[in-house]
């Protein structure tokens, strides 16, 4: 596993939540891919993962599945994500919380389509909902619907556009505290690692502060290495997490085939990092 061959992808998506490949095809598409290891890190939920390990299974050269999910939560007025990985994903304390953070995530998503219905773009909840299947409704979805009416050429413009902080679309988050997430995740015998932390898009101060609060909340790991960044970028989140004293995590973020993002793509690792599943608590939290 040290192997810097060894490929490794701890973020990424499927129809679950606002993927666009069921949990199934995901793992397949990862061990063609060449990824070794993979967690599905669904946003709020954990249902795709009995589906991922049956085909994972099945698999004539089968990968170490990690179950994971990616928790949304509240700072200072930011959504911050933070992904569990390792997490039992029987356990009921952990589900029920999960349960209700995609309540949340509809009373949000209605939300959104009654401001978008106010601007003269309506139905569009309706057919996020579609969209979504038996999924929480996302800004994701929301996005694809826009894109398929043509209101935006593509999925950053929508967000650019409509849903990012202070448009037509936005709606404030509705999440609990990172250390409310932390303890979940915890309690299921997982590990928490802050994800993304260049893409909140904070003053470098206040992704110090970020960063130092989610290590003082209990947080165990961040991501250091992702799909897509410079290396200015990955030299800066290499250095916080060593000032903080935190494990580093990569991963894709992967949601959808496309010409940028791709499981395992760009995903190499420094030297000089203690991996999360490297720890002494991956995997043994109780």
């Amino acid at each position: 596993m040290n192997d810097e061959n060894f490929l490794v992808d701890l973020h990424c998506h499927s129809t679950a939540s606002d993927g666009h490949l069921s949990p199934a095809d995901l793992v397949r598409r990862a061990i063609d891919c060449g990824v070794d290891m993979l967690a599905i890190t669904d946003h709020d939920t954990v249902d795709g993962l009995d589906e991922a390990h049956l085909a994972n299974s099945a698999a004539a050269s089968p990968l170490s599945l990690i179950d994971g999910a990616e928790i949304s939560t509240r700072w200072h007025s930011f959504d911050i994500h933070i992904v569990g990985l390792n997490l039992d994903r029987k356990h009921v304390p952990l589900l029920e919380f999960l349960a209700n953070q995609r309540a949340l995530r509809d009373t949000r998503a209605r939300e959104i389509g009654e401001r978008l219905a106010k601007a003269g773009i309506e139905g569009t909840y309706e057919r996020a909902r579609e969209l979504a299947g038996t999924a929480a409704v996302s800004r994701g979805h929301y996005a694809r619907v826009l894109v398929e009416r043509g209101v935006a050429k593509d999925m950053a413009s929508v967000f650019k556009r409509y849903l990012a902080r202070n448009k037509t679309g936005y709606v404030p988050n509705n999440w609990g505290d990172m250390a409310s997430a932390i303890e979940i995740i915890h309690a299921a015998g997982g590990v928490a690692v802050l994800a993304h932390p260049s893409g909140y898009k904070l003053s470098a101060k206040w992704l110090k502060k970020l960063v130092r609060e989610f290590k003082e909340a209990g947080g165990d790991a961040m991501e250091v290495v992702l799909g897509q960044q410079t290396l200015e970028d990955r030299a800066n989140l290499v250095a916080l997490s060593h000032q903080n004293g935190l494990a580093g995590c990569l991963g894709s973020d992967f949601h959808f085939p496309g010409s940028f993002i791709e499981l395992g793509k760009n995903l190499y690792r420094p030297p000089g990092i203690t991996w999360v599943w490297q720890t002494e608590s991956w995997g043994t939290r109780v």
